[in-house]
């Protein structure tokens, strides 16, 4: 009960006496909607704070942050119930220095006096490896997922602060970054977490420059999510003989290359070119080629969600609609459809050969006897309707996917036919990248490149050492030269009384050593074994063979070790030189000396 009395209590306090909180950008307007920022971009402002009456606090955080939060919703038919799994994933973290002197003294804001406090933020070009460690089938997996997102499915980023925001994302995916201000106090509780003063937040839109990625090679377009090629046969009648057989097919077009996201999208038009090949085969020398009619495309946004890390690129398959952690949602946007009746045949003999996206050089039909084959090749614009859409790069992160589609439709009208037209399907490839801020300062300057280049050629002319190896090096070899021999091979010890430490690698002794000179004092006279085992550390430093010791723990507390013939004793030793008595494994015989060199740990 006192505990309750005194959480209330402090809550109603917090309550009374929260400050008020207001962030601002330098250059925003008042009736603006959420300002827009891109790779590179300097975000600056300042934080006003004021308390109606002198509140005391212990810390105060200013951060600039990006996350995603996603959902996946599947209805169980076996249960009939809804399964819902949910993910959030905090990818950005950038935290403002603060000045002693922009701080109130003694960490009490005055009553009625507002705190100004600057920060400047730049908005960064990659992620830091550590917010993408979970399980990759491939690195080209790791080197997209630590490209920065964009902002995603949040209506209110609008820029004119009037209007919906409507970038194609359902609501189960949100990308928000924001600025966040956090004022803590300590608990009184003893282990109780800071209490939240006031937690005030200002959203901000990123989209971040975004370069045309390599096209996808055809040999990965198999199965329904493309369709790069297509062929049909043609026919007189439904039961009638076949006049020949029509190919359509198409290579992946150019990026929509979208512009900075300072740019006017209203004066500004995104387009880019299909180009499709058509080849008509006739199975004879009477047929001849098909009219042809409307030419439909068609624009597919797929946004691609997971309430698990995702291990590799996602696909419009099947697969999404039955996994319980994984979801799919795609919207269509109609471009265009125009007749291209008017599109020019162009007769081929069988022997020639012609350069074309197309094969139309491939041989004809088994079937066909005719010495001709016609192709036609037809210029697709593709123009992005920005305006009553909000379109966003590319992308594909940790847990959400952004992959675009052309799909194109080609009606067709055999010549004197009763049969009605037929119409030839592409799914195509597409890509939308963004420019970005052109006035961005780069990461480094033009003198700096140049000092980098010129110390690369420096290192390059100088001249590589052919001396015999250090004497560590030789020491570790015959360290590990002995333990294989007198040892017989055993897999590798494990322990879970210590966490692996990241600074051991393939020769960790190696790595946390200094110089392997020093004698010890007098000669090791005993070799000591208890039941517990080595830490992974050394097995992996091939040291595990054999291996049965006891951990202290920290440095200053005694840890015995016994690696066939060798003693650690807050060290390493190393070089042995004789050992005395038999046996490779320990508790066997009688004590052996070993004297040796001491490395400290």
């Amino acid at each position: 009960m006192a505990n309750d009395r005194r959480r209330s209590s402090l809550a109603g306090l917090t309550s009374k006496t929260k400050p008020v909180v207001d962030i601002t950008l330098n250059g925003e307007h008042a009736a603006g909607g959420v300002p827009s920022f891109t790779t590179l971009d300097k975000i600056e402002g300042a934080v006003s704070i004021t308390a109606p009456t002198d509140l005391p606090f212990d810390a105060l955080h200013i951060s600039f942050q990006g996350s995603t939060r996603t959902y996946v919703e599947k209805i169980v038919a076996s249960t009939a119930a809804n399964s819902r799994s949910e993910a959030f994933h905090n990818f950005l973290r950038l935290v403002q220095p603060l000045c002693p002197s922009d701080l109130p003294p003694n960490h009490i804001l005055q009553s009625g006096k507002t705190y100004k406090i600057p920060f400047t933020f730049v908005v960064p070009e990659r992620l830091l490896p550590q917010t993408c460690t979970h399980a990759k089938d491939t690195e080209r997996v790791l080197d997209a997922h630590l490209a920065l997102p964009p902002s995603l499915g949040d209506p209110m980023v609008s820029r004119d602060g009037k209007t919906l925001l409507n970038d194609l994302a359902p609501d189960m995916t949100v990308i928000s970054y924001a600025i966040r201000v956090i004022l803590l106090r300590r608990n009184p509780e003893p282990r109780g977490k800071p209490v939240i003063i006031v937690d005030s937040v200002k959203k901000l839109r990123i989209i971040p420059a975004s370069d045309e990625a390599p096209p996808i090679p055809q040999s990965n377009t198999k199965g329904d999510e493309y369709v790069m090629r297509k062929e049909k046969d043609l026919k007189k009648s439904i039961f009638g003989r076949k006049l020949g057989r029509i190919t359509m097919e198409a290579a992946q077009p150019r990026s929509l290359h979208l512009p900075c996201v300072h740019t006017d999208l209203s004066q500004t038009r995104v387009t880019t070119v299909a180009f499709i090949n058509l080849r008509f085969d006739p199975f004879d020398a009477s047929s001849k080629p098909p009219r042809l009619g409307n030419l439909a495309s068609k624009l597919k946004a797929a946004t691609c969600f997971a309430s698990v890390p995702m291990r590799d690129f996602p696909t419009k398959s099947n697969a999404y609609l039955y996994d319980t952690q994984r979801g799919i949602y795609v919207d269509t946007i109609p471009l265009s459809c125009r007749n291209i009746e008017s599109a020019q045949w162009t007769p081929h003999t069988v022997l020639e050969r012609h350069d074309s996206a197309i094969s139309i050089s491939d041989p004809p039909p088994a079937s066909s006897t005719s010495p001709m084959y016609y192709t036609c090749q037809v210029l697709v614009p593709i123009d992005l309707p920005t305006i009553s859409k909000t379109f966003v790069p590319s992308f594909h992160s940790c847990l959400v996917s952004r992959i675009y589609s052309l799909d194109l439709t080609l009606s067709v009208h055999p010549p004197s036919s009763t049969v009605s037209s037929t119409s030839l399907h592409l799914k195509l490839p597409l890509q939308i990248s963004v420019e970005g801020n052109p006035d961005a300062h780069p990461t480094i300057s033009e003198e700096e490149m140049h000092a980098i280049a010129a110390r690369q050629v420096n290192e390059a002319l100088i001249p590589r050492s052919i001396a015999p190896p250090s004497p560590e090096y030789t020491e570790v070899a015959e360290l590990q030269t002995f333990l294989r021999s007198s040892s017989p091979a055993r897999p590798p010890l494990r322990t879970n009384s210590m966490p692996p430490s990241p600074d051991y690698e393939e020769h960790a002794p190696v790595l946390r050593t200094g110089s392997m000179g020093s004698p010890l004092a007098e000669p090791l006279s005993s070799i000591e074994a208890s039941s517990s085992v080595a830490p992974p550390d050394y097995s992996a430093a091939g040291l595990g063979t054999g291996i049965r010791a006891s951990w202290g723990g920290e440095r200053g507390v005694r840890a015995t070790w016994g690696v066939t013939g060798v003693r650690l004793q807050g060290g390493l030793i190393v070089r042995p030189r004789t050992v005395v008595g038999s046996g490779s494994g320990l508790g066997e015989g009688r004590p052996r000396e070993l004297p040796g060199y001491h490395v400290p740990l």
